[in-house]
């Protein structure tokens, strides 16, 4: 995930903002604290060590920690490594940190293979990786209901190039920005200037709000990438990425098809339960007598719906010329008919906070 670097940004962002703040990585006190440990190879001490060498750390930390304005910790809740499964903390120290928030931070799972690639991690599947990131998420919101209890959980995409490190600080330093799960037909559109607008319509909530965007995980291209290499009879994909073009196998790609369909559904609706409201954009399309018509994915209804049924403030913005239906108006908190009018309405309201005397949260 190169979780580092990410949350380097975010502690950088907090201290522009005049907040006190320290930053602990544990894997890379534990490489300290076990020089005799080559670079990347930690995972293989036996866990008996691996367990002592992580208490040690961690009871360190406690100790510099105590008396922080604002402690970031950077750990893990699981790995899957030659040992198998196996947790990457301990429920006493974590009492004992007693954090305030839990989060879990995802990426694209061919970046995640591409990193690991980087880093000279080739023992394991496209597979492993989906499986264990399921494991993290469902470990890290146990753990934060057990210590914490409910609320303290978030799941975060990494977004391109580490730009939701703005995200994650206003999370933790600008408590006072509300959080919005942003829904848009994702399937199946490709006008250029149906995209412009879900892009713009993303980027300005984004200055509004902590948004969940589930636009910051696009694994349906891997899916549509591995069907047409089966129906084309080839054996390896080409995946596109910043950094390098990953070549995988037709069929490993595709046996990760259900998956991410699968995690897809889940997860959106934990980033709406994590959220207080859902701000949906519905765009148009040309119809007959110039009456644009509707693009709205069944997707985006199960969304509204499901954040309706959650108590949450449901937001619509509806540009077609098309009247939206009953069941749209019937479970809409407001509807407004252009992104400009809806962020009046949130800058009117209060529903976006004033900036505060010395701190950078536009």
């Amino acid at each position: 995930m190169d979780k580092a670097e990410f949350l380097e940004a975010v502690a950088a962002a907090g201290r522009r903002w005049g907040c006190a703040v320290e930053l602990f990585h544990v894997g890379q006190r534990m490489y300290a604290e076990a020089p005799d440990v080559a670079a990347g190879r930690i995972l293989d001490l036996p866990l008996s060590r691996l367990n002592l060498l992580r208490r040690s750390v961690f009871k360190d930390i406690l100790a510099q920690g105590a008396g922080c304005e604002n402690v970031i910790l950077n750990t893990h809740a699981t790995f899957r490594w030659r040992h198998g499964l196996f947790y990457g903390f301990d429920h006493d120290l974590m009492k004992a940190l007693n954090a305030e928030l839990y989060v879990v931070l995802v990426d694209d799972i061919d970046r995640v293979h591409a990193r690991l690639l980087r880093d000279r991690h080739a023992n394991h599947t496209l597979k492993d990786l989906m499986v264990w990131r399921e494991e993290e998420i469902l470990a890290t919101e146990l753990l934060s209901q057990i210590v914490r209890g409910h609320g303290c959980f978030h799941i975060l995409a990494r977004g391109r190039g580490g730009d939701n490190a703005e995200a994650l600080a206003r999370l933790i330093f600008a408590r006072q920005f509300r959080k919005a799960y942003l829904s848009f037909p994702m399937t199946n559109v490709t006008d250029a200037g149906t995209l412009g607008r879900i892009q713009r319509f993303r980027a300005e909530m984004k200055n509004h709000f902590v948004c969940s965007d589930p636009g910051d995980l696009e694994e349906q291209r891997l899916a549509r990438l591995a069907l047409a290499a089966a129906e084309a009879g080839e054996r390896f994909v080409t995946v596109p990425g910043a950094q390098c073009e990953l070549q995988i196998e037709t069929a490993e790609l595709l046996s990760i098809v259900p998956d991410i369909d699968g995690q897809i559904y889940a997860r959106d609706f934990k980033l709406i339960d994590q959220s207080d409201m859902i701000i949906s954009l519905i765009p148009g399309a040309g119809g007959p007598g110039g009456q644009s018509r509707p693009i709205i994915a069944s997707g985006v209804e199960r969304e509204l719906q499901h954040a309706h049924e959650a108590a949450k403030e449901v937001f619509v913005i509806w540009t077609p010329q098309a009247a939206p239906s009953p069941f749209v108006t019937e479970t809409a908190t407001r509807v407004f008919p252009s992104v400009e009018e809806a962020v009046s309405f949130f800058l009117a309201s209060g529903y976006v906070p004033a900036p505060s005397p010395g701190r950078l949260f536009d």
